[in-house]
């Protein structure tokens, strides 16, 4: 008889950092999980190819034009896990895929493990730790995509937007590799410049992907920050994506996004900060 198919129980939940609360969404269906009450991640039970969350739309948009073929077997490090959304989404289109979700919150990958229909191992594997040690830990040239979403509240933890966070981060992509990082931010974007910032002195190419108005500061939200040492575009297949999107996206590459950050990033403590 196959096993029943996971389901998550409505409601809170005790996590080790605080509370998880699953609720139903009436609007676009699935599960929506909040993480101390912040948004954290959309699971649609039926269909692993539906992101609800743009910024993830944005993420997924970057890696499939970089990695069209999708017999591709992607190395991906995803840093900061929730419901893992993302890392199921590439699952479902890159079957060869290998993936490690680094998640702090111990209690927090039990219950997703629990509630949602994840790949297993060797497919998925969610690995409790701190992201930054996990990182500094790995083989070098072991990864070809690295995405950071992780979040303390509604704040990427400092030590995961340092120059040598950045550079930990390199050591383990391959050459060529992706970067992906997750910045939420408010109209302010003094978060989203000190995180171009470090990604374009580390990386070759650096560029930024949100909607005009959160580029303009005229609201809060989220900007992807993509960082390679192979060239970035965007492509004219990116671009196009990226616009036909429900909530369109520009982009800003090149000497506009180093620009953008120059002179804001941020470096460990005993290195002081610039």
């Amino acid at each position: 008889m196959a096993k029943p198919r996971p389901a998550p129980v409505p409601g809170s939940h005790p996590i080790d950092s605080g509370t998880a609360e699953v609720v139903a969404d009436p609007i676009s269906g699935g599960w929506l999980l909040l993480i101390n009450g912040t948004h954290s991640s959309h699971i649609h039970p039926d269909d692993p190819s539906a992101l609800d969350f743009e910024y993830l739309r944005q993420m997924a948009a970057v890696i499939d034009d970089r990695y069209p073929d999708t017999s591709t077997p992607l190395r991906v490090l995803h840093l900061g896990g929730a419901a893992c959304a993302l890392p199921r989404n590439l699952a479902d289109r890159y079957p060869r895929a290998r993936q490690v979700a680094v998640e702090i919150d111990a209690e927090l990958a039990r219950l997703v493990r629990e509630w949602f229909d994840l790949p297993r191992a060797p497919l998925l594997r969610i690995r409790v730790g701190d992201a930054r040690a996990v990182t500094e830990s790995l083989t070098e040239g072991s990864r070809d995509v690295v995405i950071r979403d992780a979040f303390a509240d509604a704040r990427t933890p400092s030590h995961l937007t340092t120059v040598e966070f950045v550079q930990a981060v390199k050591r383990v992509l391959a050459p060529g590799g992706l970067y992906l990082a997750n910045c939420g931010d408010a109209r302010t974007l003094d978060l989203v410049r000190a995180d171009a910032a470090a990604v374009a002195e580390v990386f070759a190419n650096v560029m930024l992907i949100a909607d005009p108005a959160m580029l303009k500061g005229r609201r809060t939200g989220n900007v992807v920050v993509v960082g390679s040492d192979d060239d970035l575009g965007p492509s004219s297949t990116l671009v196009r994506t990226l616009l036909s999107d429900p909530l369109p996206a520009r982009t800003i590459a090149g000497s506009e996004a180093r620009a953008f950050g120059r002179g804001k990033q941020l470096r460990d403590p005993e290195q002081g900060v610039r």
